[in-house]
């Protein structure tokens, strides 16, 4: 299971189309430091795009490249390349900037005109993602003869775009088990949240079969948003499932550096860290104020201290549990 985080690309349609360069080498950094190392970057509309329409962001290809060029061996960092805009020129400017991949993208049905950039971005020695948007439009098993044609070319990773969070679990379900019976390279779900059901979609991806989940901080990204990559992960964890995420250490920073940064842009996400922490731990709202008094009391961190005493006891958690785990959160 990898997280696939979409934050610098799609969730880049919040700020106009693209993050400015201390915002991009930002999230970057705490990505990794996180312990997510797969995310994608550059504007909104892909590599080759800016030079069409140099508005769209602040910063053109190269400024984009030369920010992942810090990290590229802290990570898997690549760009989305609409197929139209494929060109060896551009391909190898991204190799040559330390990318681990292309995601070449195309709408359903369409798979047939992006064979030839899949092979060009295979023959520069980059991994190739493919992205099929608005997966929905044509029937599961259509969708999987293009996945089968794809991975003749040499496709690494093949992703279905619920482009307009239109789809059901059981749509998730049915579409990537069609997937899987045509193809032997992972199978990769990018969910909106027009529907309320990213994070469920995502969950139902995963259990049947799918392998790159795509996800953006605070849901950023178009329309209702991605699924919020701090959401799924804590709804992995509870389920029991190991990220490689430090989730506190996420939290943290949603709290003291993102959603901060993000106030100027007027976003702000739907689940605060707060309250994503209190799912994940199975703990009523109506204890934080006791928490937050023996957090600051004992100098320990709130959210662990929530998780930690709620392991114990979730209906009634009592002061005097709180303040015993809080000492032995002092003491590590």
């Amino acid at each position: 299971m990898h997280i696939f985080d979409c934050t610098l690309r799609d969730g880049a349609n919040v700020v106009g189309c693209g993050f400015n360069a201390l915002l991009t080498d930002l999230i970057i950094a705490n990505l990794i430091d996180c312990g997510i190392t797969t995310l994608e970057l550059g504007n909104a509309y892909g590599l080759g795009a800016y030079e069409a329409k140099p508005s769209i962001a602040p910063l053109d290809d190269a400024g984009y490249l030369e920010i992942a060029a810090r990290y590229a061996d802290q990570g898997e960092l690549g760009m989305f390349l609409l197929y139209q805009n494929a060109t060896q020129e551009r391909i190898l400017q991204a190799k040559k900037a330390g990318l681990s991949f292309l995601r070449v993208g195309a709408n359903a049905g369409a798979a047939a005109k992006a064979v030839a950039a899949v092979r060009m971005v295979k023959n520069a020695g980059l991994k190739c993602f493919y992205s099929a948007m608005k997966c929905y439009a044509i029937p599961p098993e259509t969708l999987a003869e293009e996945a089968s044609l794809l991975e003749s070319a040499g496709l690494d990773v093949f992703t279905m775009m619920d482009s307009a969070g239109t789809m059901l679990p059981s749509e998730v379900s049915s579409t990537v088990s069609a997937l899987r019976r045509a193809v032997r390279i992972p199978i990769g779900f990018h969910g909106h949240n027009n529907l309320g059901l990213s994070v469920g979609n995502a969950l139902a991806a995963l259990d049947a079969g799918a392998e790159y989940l795509d996800t953006g901080l605070m849901g950023m990204a178009r329309s209702a948003g991605n699924c919020a990559t701090e959401l799924l992960i804590g709804a992995l964890e509870r389920k029991g499932l190991a990220t490689g995420c430090d989730f506190f250490k996420l939290c943290s920073f949603l709290d003291e550096k993102l959603s901060p940064a993000m106030r100027e842009y007027g976003y702000s996400s739907a689940v605060s860290p707060k309250d994503l922490v209190l799912g994940y731990s199975g703990c009523h709202s109506s204890f934080v104020s006791m928490f937050q008094t023996v957090a600051a009391s004992f100098d320990v961190p709130l959210y662990q201290l929530i998780a930690e005493t709620s392991r114990f006891e979730k209906s009634t958690p009592t002061k005097e549990l709180a303040e015993e785990v809080a000492r032995r959160l002092a003491s590590i």
